[in-house]
Formats: C-alpha cells, structure tokens, sequence
C-alpha cells in the first residue's frame, strides 16, 4: 500500500496550527489544513506490511490498539497517493459512518499500532482520514441517500451521541423508521456540548444531524425519557427501543471543603460554555465564567485540557492543572511494546496554549488535593495539595503521601475533570435494567440486549467512559442485532 519505499524517503508530517498566541482569542477550529501533495506524500508512507494492525481494533493491557471501527486504512492511505479521492471517500465510508468526527477528536488508536511506527514516526493516518471526509463535503460527494423501501418496524434510539447517532444511521439504512430522543436542546449528545469548538466545530455536528435527517430519521430534542415520556409509552410505540444515553454520571472528590461555591464539575463548564456560544455568541451570560480567575482544574485526561483551553479563551488570570498520576516517558518502555497504545508524554493543545500565554506547562504531576479552603462568604479561595509516590501497597501501587510537600495554589473557581463512574439511574431502574459490577447497563457485547425484550444498549451506557471511536462501533453492532431481532437476519456489517 501507498509507495513501497515512501516510508524510508519521506518523514511524517502534520497539519499546521494557527499560533497559540492567536487563536485563543477565537473559538474557531485552529489546525491548518495540509495541501493535497503533502497529504499524498503522507500516504505513500503506509508501507506494504502485509499484515495490517492499524485497523484491527482490540484491547491490549486495557487500551486500545489499533481502529475499533477496522477503517480500510491501507487501502484509503493507497488511493490518497494516488489521488483517487473519491474512491478512498468510499473505502472511508464503508467502516465510518462519521469520519468528520473522529477524524477530529479521535486519540488515534490505530497511529499507536502503525508499523511503520515500529522504528520510526507512524503514518499520519488521522490527518489522512480527516482529509478525505472534508473533501467530501466540499466535493458535493456527501448527499442524502434515504433507503429505497421501508420495513415497517419502527425503532426509538434514547441519546443521540455518538453511538446513538451511528445506531440511528445503520438502522434507517436498513429501512426502518428510526426516532431519536435527546434531552438537550440540540443533537448531538457530548459531540456537541461534551467537547469544545474550537476542536469539534458544532456546524460540523449540525451538518451531519441534517443529512441524516434528510435521510428519514426523526429527532426529537428537549425530551427524557422516563421523565417527559413514560418508558412504558415507548415500549408501546415502538418495535425495538436502543439505549444510548452514555455514561453522564460524574466522578466526584471527596476533600474536606467540597461544598464550597465556585466548584464544578467539568462536563457542566463545558457545556454551558458551547450552549452560551451557539445560543448568544457569550452575550447572555448562561455560563460559568473564568474571566480574571485563578483556575485549577483538576484531571489530566482530555476532558481536562479541554477546561484549559475555555478557561483561557474566557480570560482567566492563571491556571493550573492537577494530575495525580506520574509524568508520562517522552519514548516507549519496555514494558509498553508496539502495538500496544503508547504510554507517553503527551502535550495537547490546552496545554501548549497555557505555556504560550503564562511560560510554563500548567500541569503539576503526582499531585493530590488535600482539602478546599474558602472565604467567609462560602467562596473557594484556594487549595491545599500535596506530593504523592506510587508505591506497591498491599500488591497494588498507591499513592502515598511526601512529606513536607504541601502546597496552596489560589483558586477562584475549581473544575473537576475526573472522568464518569456510569450511566445515570433512572431510566435503567425504570426498566428494570441488570446493571454490572461498574453500574453499566448490562448487555453482551456482540448481542447488546439487556434483560428486558425488545431493549438493547450501546456505547458508554454499556461499556463506560470510552472513545468516540468505540461508540460509533458500539453503535454500528447494535444496529445489526436490532435488524436481526426484528428481521430474523440482518445485512448490516
């Protein structure tokens, strides 16, 4: 695939960005896109390894190695060389329902497990995907493709993330009548309100929401089920109901001082934030402003750089993140092999944006919250961490206390990014839902029905906090059981 030797001629390449110092006065996406000979030259670096692991998704040592959708990804990275753009757009197509999105959002799983990044820098492949899917769009090669006949089976899909989203894709293109309920006022689940604009453009959202509406499917927002619409209403109604509602239940911090004002969690900084700027442009003042505050921010995943990068854009005075795990090896380890997912030093964009404006990466490693402090007003003033060593405890590291390593950072508001523990309760006891050991809805992976007939589950409200790109998957699986249970067979890939 791509040029035989383009891997030893050619060294891996990326999209520009716009200048830290620049866009974080814009909400607008900031990478720059790569002409098409550069994105040709990327793609004639997928070298002929004759047994691919980018695009075989699985778990090695808990992460994900490789594409969990298994994207045709030699063959698109072959055809971009050759510039036969609209026949990678097709290979693209066949395995993702939504490129436009994980080509922008997605971590990269199948970079980690690239061949070519076995001795070297692995093959652009994200950038590449990205590319292909904008095209698309711009080429006028996207349009509507509503089915040619319908079944007659009607089908309720509850959350419209992204597993929703790709359950309601594959199951309208199976020719059933799909409805969609999101308790937002918008579709589009955490595509929408969980991650900020300027890394997922919401028009983007909005224009993949109305091609599948032009489709045939219905979406219904402002509308919990189980609230506004009895869960016994919808079973009535429809043939097959898809729970894809994620796992929205926040992990909180037990610290003395936690009922302070001024902490939040930050799916609720975030989202109010998209919502204040799709709704008013900021003028209406529905959100929770960093304007002139020391912000701390504690989490070190995505979901944390994320809150870095709005924390900025709002103004704030300074901001600090909290990691309480090591820093990461700027290389592999030997107990971290190919292909598995690289455990190394990453420096996102929040985090290249904080250096820029302050002069230092805002991340503190191994760092543990010891308690909150406030004024006499019930305000957080700041915070009282400490130093923490992992060390084997009872057969399992834990972080343990350094003495003499307290320290108070300021803080007038405090994010906390600690990822989900699960699915919220109330639809799954409605039901009546088997929940495992993790809270999840229960339901086999492969089959994903619960133990209620005619319900199935997918995406994060089964599996947990996962990536989009899992969820798409899910999403995808789950609409080929719901067809086979209503039809008796399926086609669905």
């Amino acid at each position: 695939m791509g040029k035989a030797t383009g891997f030893l001629e050619y060294e891996r390449e990326i999209p520009g960005e716009i200048d830290p110092q620049e866009r974080i006065n814009s909400w607008k996406e900031f990478t720059v896109p790569m002409d098409e000979e550069k994105l040709r030259t990327q793609g004639a670096r997928c070298m002929d390894c004759g047994t691919p692991f980018c695009h075989v998704g699985r778990l090695l040592s808990g992460m994900a190695s490789g594409c969990p959708l298994h994207n045709l990804i030699p063959e698109f990275n072959d055809l971009v060389y050759r510039g036969s753009w609209k026949e990678a757009l097709k290979r693209l197509q066949k395995t993702n329902n939504f490129p436009e999105f994980t080509g922008r959002v997605c971590p990269a799983p199948c970079e980690g497990s690239c061949t070519v990044g076995k001795s070297g820098s692995p093959v652009t492949i994200k950038s590449i995907e990205k590319a292909i899917v904008d095209r698309g769009f711009s080429e006028g090669w996207i349009t509507p493709r509503p089915p040619v006949s319908r079944s007659g089976r009607k089908v309720a899909v509850v959350g419209s993330g992204p597993a929703g989203l790709a359950c309601a894709d594959q199951l309208n293109k199976a020719g059933h009548e799909v409805t969609v309920y999101e308790r937002a006022d918008r579709i589009g689940g955490l595509l929408m309100y969980g991650i900020p604009n300027m890394k997922l453009d919401k028009a983007k959202v909005q224009r993949r929401v109305d091609l599948l509406a032009a489709e045939g499917i219905t979406f219904v927002t402002g509308c919990e089920i189980g609230k506004d619409i009895p869960v016994a209403d919808l079973q009535a109604q429809f043939d097959a109901v898809v729970l894809c509602g994620g796992a929205t239940q926040a992990r909180d911090l037990k610290a003395e001082g936690r009922e302070l004002a001024g902490i939040h969690q930050a799916m609720e900084f975030l989202s109010r934030n998209t919502k204040s700027l799709l709704d008013s442009e900021l003028q209406d003042g529905q959100y929770l402003s960093a304007k002139d505050k020391d912000v701390v921010v504690i989490g070190g995943g995505d979901t944390g750089t994320d809150c870095v990068a709005t924390a900025i854009r709002q103004g704030c005075r300074s901001v600090t993140q909290l990691e309480i795990m090591p820093k990461l090896p700027l290389t592999r380890q030997s107990n971290n092999p190919w292909p598995e997912w690289p455990k190394v030093l990453k420096t996102d964009y929040g985090q290249v944006e904080a250096a820029s404006l302050y002069g230092k990466d805002p991340r503190q490693f191994e760092t543990s919250t010891k308690r909150f402090v406030g004024n006499a007003e019930g305000h957080i003033t700041e915070i009282e961490t400490v130093k923490v060593e992992w060390q084997q405890v009872g057969g399992r590291l834990t972080p343990v206390e350094v003495p003499g390593s307290e320290q108070v950072i300021p803080a007038d508001l405090v994010l906390l990014a600690l990822g989900f523990t699960g699915p919220e309760n109330r639809l799954p006891e409605q039901l009546g839902l088997e929940r495992d050991e993790r809270s999840n809805v229960k339901a086999e992976f492969g089959q994903f029905t619960t133990n209620v007939e005619g319900v199935f589950a997918a995406g994060d409200m089964r599996r947990g906090q996962s990536l989009v790109v899992w969820a798409i998957q899910e999403g995808r699986q789950a609409a080929r059981e719901v067809d086979r249970y209503l039809m008796g067979s399926s086609v669905l890939p």
